[in-house]
């Protein structure tokens, strides 16, 4: 397989091999140097043929010091040559644990997020306006890519069988008795029995012929029909100041006979057997009911419309409430110091627990990959990444080299 470079590694190589020839020269130098003395005579020369030697000698041992780390030199199997190819592996867990130890630890993951104040920086991120409209934005298509993902036939199931089967497992009769009971004991049915008193009152005064209709064909055959108007206007008479005394008096008997049997009632609704079995039956027949099945069957379509026309619309309600939830919620983690050290303790919290939990599937990440790196190729881009910077080492070798030279020559001259 070609192996691809990007623009930048193709200037590293260009580069790499700059400077190769550019040491390579440095020892070409010495070499024709070293031999060109010989055919020259002089107290000097002897000063420059060391000098020169002492370079020749400096540049190989640095060329081969550099080449063997990433090849054998010449191609000879000489040992502890080509240390990068060989020892690939033992690099990479080398390089593992020293990650683990060194930026892994616990103390040094907490003391970074200590310092880096991250709950301070995203609340001054979160608050403005432009940054809330963006993260509102990205959980919007979350939340399309989600709905979309999900198959209906299976949130319609779940719904059915997770909540709707929660429903009607659990009996109706003592909650909903206890409710009522706690209804009853705060007086807030009062406003609906007066309602429902108004609401008998203005009927009964509005339906003066219904009355008369319902005496008049309740009384005898053999009645006279003024003794039946009479007891019709009686009778109707009677009603509406019944009525008015219920509607107006909040001590009245049938006020106090409706509480009565309300409170019997929501007593019978947690304790009477059959009453609870009604309670029971009223429930499945309202389950049952065709409309409330069509209501359920059809539950999960309607939200998630709902889900993705609020999603898809940016001044929707959702995503408005959202926007100004994200906006407030900056606004304290800038302000509120202690919400915001409690924001920074969950990081540190979290980051610890992976750390200490999780550091050897981490650091095996980084093994792995070093692992399943061709050894070739691996020295090769190590090679691009440095390789220039090691050839100044052979140039220095050349140059020290022949420094070295010229010293020990012109010892050996004033002492010998």
């Amino acid at each position: 397989m070609v192996e691809q470079l990007t623009a930048a590694d193709q200037r590293k190589r260009r580069d790499l091999r700059r400077m190769k020839l550019v040491a390579s020269g440095f020892l070409v130098a010495a070499t024709l140097v070293f031999f060109g003395t010989h055919f020259l005579e002089g107290a000097w020369v002897g000063y420059v043929r060391a000098a020169a030697e002492a370079g020749m000698v400096g540049a190989l041992a640095d060329w081969f010091a550099v080449t063997a780390l990433f090849r054998r030199p010449l191609g000879l199997p000489i040992p502890h040559t080509a240390i990068i190819p060989t020892r690939k592996n033992m690099f990479g867990q080398t390089l593992g644990d020293f990650v683990g130890v060194n930026f892994l630890s616990e103390e040094v993951v907490k003391d970074k997020l200590r310092r880096a104040g991250i709950a301070q920086r995203v609340g001054a991120w979160v608050l403005v306006p432009e940054n809330a409209d963006r993260i509102t934005s990205e959980l919007a298509n979350v939340v399309r890519g989600a709905v979309t993902v999900l198959r209906d036939e299976d949130v319609q199931a779940v719904i059915e069988h997770a909540i709707v089967k929660r429903v009607v497992d659990q009996p109706w009769g003592p909650p909903l008795g206890k409710l009522l009971e706690q209804v009853l004991t705060d007086g807030a049915h009062h406003k609906l029995v007066d309602l429902m008193c108004d609401r008998a009152y203005d009927w009964v005064r509005d339906n003066y012929q219904k009355v008369m209709l319902v005496v008049t064909d309740r009384a005898p055959s053999w009645s006279p029909k003024f003794v039946d108007a009479m007891l019709a206007d009686k009778v109707y008479a009677e009603l509406v100041d019944f009525a008015w005394a219920v509607k107006t008096d909040v001590n009245h008997p049938m006020r106090q006979a409706i509480d009565q049997f309300l409170i019997e009632f929501s007593g019978d609704m947690q304790n009477d057997p059959a009453t609870m079995e009604r309670a029971e039956l009223v429930k499945s027949q309202m389950i049952n009911h065709p409309d409330v099945r069509r209501l359920i069957d059809s539950a999960w379509g309607t939200a998630k419309k709902m889900l993705l026309d609020a999603a898809s619309d940016p001044s929707s309600e959702l995503r408005v409430r959202v926007r100004d939830g994200l906006i407030t919620f900056g606004t304290r983690l800038t302000e509120d110091d202690e919400l915001r050290a409690k924001v920074d303790g969950w990081l540190e919290g979290a980051a610890a627990y992976v750390v200490n939990n999780y550091r050897a599937e981490i650091t095996t990440l980084i093994t792995d990959t070093v692992e399943r790196w061709d050894a070739e190729e691996t020295s090769r881009k190590i090679e691009l990444q440095v390789g220039r910077d090691l050839q100044f080492i052979r140039i220095n070798g050349t140059v020290v080299g022949a420094l070295a030279g010229v010293l020990i020559y012109t010892v050996a001259q004033l002492v010998f």
